[in-house]
């Protein structure tokens, strides 16, 4: 981490760069610019994260507010990643809007970055997720976003999928948690280890209007802030020295706070590892002699950076009997959990390994990268028209040496039978020469399952291909939204590559199917081609051949024929 602009992959990301495009300004949009001054900052002359964070509550409430046209409160932050420190003198941009609103919340997107004011220069320093939720008085759904622009449409499109994961985040990390603890065994134990308990830290605060909004409930900045404090304090007296706060980890606030409240903040370092500590933060209110509320919980991870901003080796932490064991063992599976996470999800798309190792532990993350990477290509708007034939429609798109290219074409289906049909890759065979073989592997659940999938060989002599695909589906979460079903591939130990066959591997494919009418059914293929696919279609993308439409006339004809089969349909409708 730097509190500079140096480094290239610092600029700011697209969704700055964009926002300002064709005079167009997002209605729900809001911004802050705060410069930082030595009461904003640590002793070390960097702001500190505490108060940047209830600038970025602020201005997210703001902007949900804006939308909403009434109060709002904050129900949830997803992870954010820190990934330079601020500067006393330099100045913070903060933008916020509303990706997508649902029933009664809404998820805000917060870029913050810095701007050098001498140089001229501005760099990215995260970037978060937040949800709030609308105080509303009277019954009905918020109204809707309508996105405009295709970077809004793409936010739009990822809102409905991070919703999803935040929907069953806490039952997955807890069955992880159990499952990767179980197979730990006993802690290990370091000589010269830092106990614990040395690190532990409690303090209180007492809510005053200052730290409430206009709802007089405490602002979730400021609770975010004072955590942030506590935490800061733990992680110091393991090290002493300042350390830096690199992450914090997806959190829900479970309930409010209001002015007269006594805040209890506690903090302990969990577990520390050689350039990183978990620390863990507990918040509870209480007034006058009524028990403890339980408002807020969260795990931050620090290092502790050396003056030449490489992280230092820590000192190894000895946990207390029992509840301080368990929360040893539990800080190793979240750091698992974490790295899984940064590799699938938080690298860009074109650095992410083709295939990704699958294991149930990665499952959620590699389901949602699987899903986001097909939403992504459908939202973009710069697809050339190769080829059509019997309005069979071939398009491509080459970008940043990717070549892409989809198919299109209405069926007089209803949209669900062909979700339901096309879901079941066992079928595709009956339609898509290119598929000899299809068996499942695993049934990792209803949305979940992996396939190894055999082809021919594209010229004599050559061994045919295997794939093993991860393909997710996912039913829409409103009228605005199609149906998917996303490919991707992933390795499996129980099945390496054989000598029978070479192993192909698919970056990102699958099917949208939008409902047009209550008969009519428009289906879109996307591959993003790889070298193991593109002699599948390299003749039809020159124009050489109409493989394409015969191969999605043969589905069109499969799934009219198949239209009134129930046993399309699976058990839970039947």
């Amino acid at each position: 981490m730097t509190s500079d602009g140096n480094h290239a992959d610092a600029m700011l990301d697209s969704l700055f760069i964009q926002e300002s495009e064709e005079g167009y300004r997002n209605p729900t949009e809001v911004k802050m610019s705060q410069i930082v001054l030595p009461c904003h900052a640590n002793h070390c002359g960097e702001l500190s994260v505490g108060q940047l964070l209830k600038w970025m509550d602020s201005t997210a409430c703001l902007s949900a507010e804006r939308h909403a046209g009434c109060s709002c409160i904050t129900a949830s932050v997803d992870d954010i990643h820190f990934e330079h420190t601020i500067g006393v003198g330099k100045v913070v941009n903060i933008i916020a809007k509303v990706n997508r609103a649902f029933t009664s919340s809404m998820e805000v997107g917060i870029l913050v970055t810095c701007e050098d004011l001498y140089t001229d220069r501005q760099w990215k320093v995260c970037h978060a997720f937040a949800t709030f939720v609308a105080r509303r008085t009277e019954a009905g759904k918020l109204k809707q976003v309508i996105p405009r622009t295709q970077m809004e449409q793409m936010e739009y499109s990822l809102a409905a999928e991070r919703r999803r994961m935040r929907l069953i985040h806490a039952e997955i990390i807890t069955d992880l948690l159990s499952s990767s603890t179980a197979q730990l065994g006993e802690c290990q134990e370091y000589q010269d280890a830092v106990p614990a308990e040395r690190t532990r830290v409690e303090s209180v605060e007492l809510v005053l209007p200052p730290h409430a909004n206009h709802q007089v409930s405490t602002f979730g900045g400021q609770i975010m802030a004072w955590m942030e404090n506590v935490a800061t304090i733990a992680a110091c007296r393991l090290c002493n020295a300042h350390p830096t706060l690199r992450s914090i980890d997806m959190f829900h606030f479970r309930g409010p706070s209001h002015i007269g409240d006594r805040l209890v903040l506690k903090a302990i370092v969990n577990n520390a590892f050689k350039h990183s500590m978990e620390v863990g933060v507990c918040a509870e209110a209480y007034q006058g002699g009524e028990p403890l509320r339980h408002i807020n919980s969260a795990f931050m991870t620090f290092e502790v950076l050396d003056s030449d901003r490489k992280a230092r080796t820590l000192p190894r932490i000895r946990p207390e009997p029992v509840d301080g064991k368990r929360r040893y063992q539990e800080a190793i599976a979240r750091k698992k959990i974490r790295l899984d996470r940064k590799y699938i999800i938080s690298c860009k798309q074109t650095e992410v390994p083709l295939s990704v190792p699958w294991d149930p532990s990665n499952q959620m993350y590699l389901s949602y990268n699987n899903v986001s990477a097909l939403k992504l290509m459908d939202t973009r708007n710069n697809w050339v028209l190769t080829s059509e034939k019997n309005k069979v429609r071939l398009y491509t798109l080459e970008e940043n040496h990717m070549l892409c290219f989809k198919v299109e074409m209405h069926v007089s289906v209803p949209a669900e039978q062909t979700f339901h049909l096309l879901s079941d890759l066992r079928r595709r065979k009956e339609w898509d020469r290119h598929y000899e073989e299809c068996e499942v592997i695993i049934q990792a659940d209803e949305e979940d399952t992996l396939y190894r999938v055999a082809t021919p060989s594209v010229s004599k002599g050559d061994k045919g291909k295997d794939f093993i695909l991860l393909a997710s589906r996912r039913k829409p979460c409103d009228a605005r939204d199609p149906y998917l079903i996303a490919l991707r591939s992933v390795t499996l130990p129980t099945h390496p590559p054989t000598e029978d066959f070479t192993r192909g591997e698919v970056l990102c494919a699958g099917f949208t199917i939008w409902e047009e009418s209550s008969i009519v059914t428009k289906i879109t293929y996307y591959n993003q081609a790889t070298p193991g696919i593109l002699p599948y279609i390299s003749t039809d993308i020159a124009g050489l051949s109409s493989g394409f439409y015969s191969a999605f006339s043969a589905c069109s004809h499969f799934l009219e024929a198949n239209k009134d089969s129930l046993a399309a349909l699976p058990p839970s409708t039947l």
